[in-house]
């Protein structure tokens, strides 16, 4: 398959309303689905495609006009795609207070290259499920070291975790690898997204000192086990560059890139107003 081929597979089954399956409310307003998760403070913006001659300072601003009126909500993210001919989304969304994060790559590819590109883990480290809601609070304690959030927003991600292993234990897999002492130095898990052929790979950690010996390229060979056992044929990842080669080993092609721009409570709305054109679903 040609790149290509991956980026139109991408768009036609990873973006919009798959991306907001999970969320307790969406609405949709215009092009985008504006999905709202109030445990999370959290408001999340995306689209399959949004026409060139489209209003976006309207656009923009009915957005930040409906998640400044929701009271739960103390951020927001929409995501962009580095393909999408909006070369003015950006200098839009910052004139109404979002602001452009790190930009990561989107890595799609094969499952069995994957398996093919399986590396051995070194001598006293173990790969396994997380079966337990200790093993996932284990799992993502790690991720949020690495990542370096601060200990209430990595309880917060794993108390949402825990709570969907109990509710939709099919939806996801948490993998991990043990270290010689027991203590768990490498984790990831794999989303099963219902009705496409992907299975995406989001929250992987290694921690510092492990780095560099196969432990993350193990973890995806065993989330992509997992995957075929699901019948799903490709892997997903929005990545940073330092896991982009390990993926490309793995198999995965850089079809485009993906920059989140966050709005925060408390910053301006858009001076640009335009009626409101939300619609629940």
């Amino acid at each position: 398959m040609t790149l290509e081929q991956f980026r139109d597979l991408y768009d036609q089954q990873l973006r919009a309303e798959a991306e907001v399956v999970d969320a307790p409310e969406v609405v949709r307003i215009g092009p985008l689905w504006a999905a709202t998760f109030p445990r999370r403070g959290r408001g999340f913006v995306t689209y399959q495609q949004i026409a060139p001659q489209t209003d976006l300072e309207g656009l923009v601003s009915d957005v930040v006009r409906h998640f400044a009126a929701d009271d739960r909500v103390d951020h927001v993210e929409w995501k962009t795609r580095g393909h999408d001919q909006l070369p003015m989304l950006a200098e839009v969304l910052c004139r109404h207070g979002f602001v452009l994060e790190e930009t990561e790559t989107v890595m799609v590819g094969p499952a069995e290259a994957a398996l093919q590109a399986e590396a051995q883990l070194p001598e006293g480290h173990h790969l396994e499920l997380a079966d337990s809601a200790a093993l996932i609070r284990a799992a993502e304690a790690l991720a949020g070291r690495v990542f370096g959030d601060s200990p209430e927003r990595s309880a917060q991600r794993a108390d949402e975790l825990v709570a969907r292993w109990e509710q939709e234990a099919d939806s996801f897999e948490m993998w991990l690898v043990r270290g010689p002492g027991g203590d768990v130095v490498c984790s990831g898990r794999v989303d099963f997204v219902d009705g496409t052929d992907f299975a995406g790979l989001w929250g992987g950690a290694c921690d510092e000192d492990h780095r560099g010996r196969g432990l993350y390229r193990a973890l995806t060979a065993a989330r992509a086990r997992s995957a075929q056992r699901r019948g799903k044929h490709y892997l997903q990842s929005d990545c940073t560059e330092y896991f982009r080669p390990i993926l490309e080993r793995a198999g995965l092609v850089a079809i485009t890139t993906t920059t989140p721009a966050v709005w925060r409570e408390g910053l301006a709305i858009g001076e640009y107003a335009s009626g409101s054109a939300v619609t629940s679903l």
